[in-house]
């Protein structure tokens, strides 16, 4: 048995869900007519309460078409230093959209209001880029799944709004914030232009994220997705993977929080273990003794079939998911002890 917690990208759709995948209707969604990839989007749009969505094959393009959405090349995108935008889409901000980001040293991932007024309301001059856009993650991934203070959030929508900027939100886990807070999903499509999702990490599709935002911006959106290389055919295979997930994946997201908390209460009381980070969701962040060591750590799980993955800075990472068995936790949390 291999006991994979590298991340939640790690799942297999389920037997129903392959059962939906393949009676699914299928056409030509370039020219817009996949039924399945058309009802996915209708599905999310009315569920955020925003005009429309688009149905991409990645996360990280769906970020980047809304960055190119809201920018144009030598302007500045304020975020965080530990978001995904920045540290894990290969550089797509200034390969893409020719922008530069402004990083916020926030707390996990999350910045303030009071961080960025200065930043955002700094009046244009010649000699310095433009500030355009706003992004926020949430939950926050390098940040451990950390879920953003809602009231929070409203404080910096108020201070993009004042300043006549764009306000972006990746949200390929904000169905786990969802579930963690007690919060709807008709909450986030108030306050953001655009919003990510992503349907193949706890949700467990096997492939696909959303965007969504005014009809405007989605038919730009569209012609962005083209021109990234994201046109596809008869991608309703998919698309049902995610009706499916977003009809039946949602709710039991609690358990992997669960499990989560469960696994860093052991890590907490364990003598080889120097720090765990907090744990809102699915994501353990911690930490071994620096005689033992990341990578040798990684490499005794291994062998018992467990795998981790690091995140550097001697941090590791666990994740929490839905192919996560009760009986694979079982058999971590003995490892753990046992180690």
């Amino acid at each position: 048995m291999i006991i994979d917690l590298i991340s939640d990208t790690v799942t297999k759709p389920t037997p129903k869900m392959l059962e939906a995948m393949m009676s699914a209707k299928v056409g030509d969604d370039v020219f817009k007519m996949d039924p399945t990839v058309n009802e996915l989007q209708e599905k999310v749009a009315t569920m955020f309460g925003m005009e429309d969505a688009l149905f991409f094959p990645s996360g990280t393009m769906a970020n980047q078409t809304a960055i190119k959405l809201h920018t144009q090349p030598g302007d500045l995108v304020i975020c965080d230093k530990y978001a995904h935008i920045y540290n894990y889409e290969s550089g797509g901000v200034a390969f893409n959209s020719g922008v530069t980001c402004k990083l916020i040293d926030g707390e996990r991932g999350m910045f303030t209001a009071k961080q960025i007024e200065e930043i955002a309301a700094a009046k244009p001059e010649i000699y310095l880029p433009y500030t355009k856009l706003i992004c926020l993650e949430n939950t926050t991934n390098k940040g451990g799944g950390a879920c953003w203070d809602f009231e929070e959030i409203k404080k910096i929508q108020q201070v993009a709004k004042k300043n006549n900027l764009k306000f972006h939100l990746d949200g390929a886990r904000l169905f786990n914030a969802l579930v963690a807070k007690n919060e709807t999903p008709k909450q986030y499509g108030e306050l953001f232009d655009t919003i990510s999702i992503c349907l193949s990490k706890g949700l467990g599709a096997p492939i696909g994220s959303l965007l969504l935002g005014s009809k405007k911006d989605m038919t730009y959106g569209l012609r962005l997705r083209k021109l990234l290389g994201g046109g596809m055919r008869q991608v309703g295979f998919l698309a049902a993977a995610g009706i499916y997930a977003l009809d039946n994946h949602v709710e039991r997201l609690a358990e992997d929080h669960q499990k989560a908390k469960e696994i860093g209460a052991l890590l907490g009381s364990l003598s080889y273990i120097t720090k765990v980070e907090p744990i809102e969701t699915n994501i353990i962040i911690f930490y071994v003794d620096e005689k033992i060591g990341a990578e040798f750590f990684i490499n005794k799980m291994k062998e018992k079939n467990i795998l981790l993955t690091p995140m550097g800075d001697g941090k590791l990472r666990i994740v929490t998911h839905l192919d996560y068995t009760d009986k694979m936790h079982e058999i971590l949390l003995k490892e753990l002890k046992n180690f």
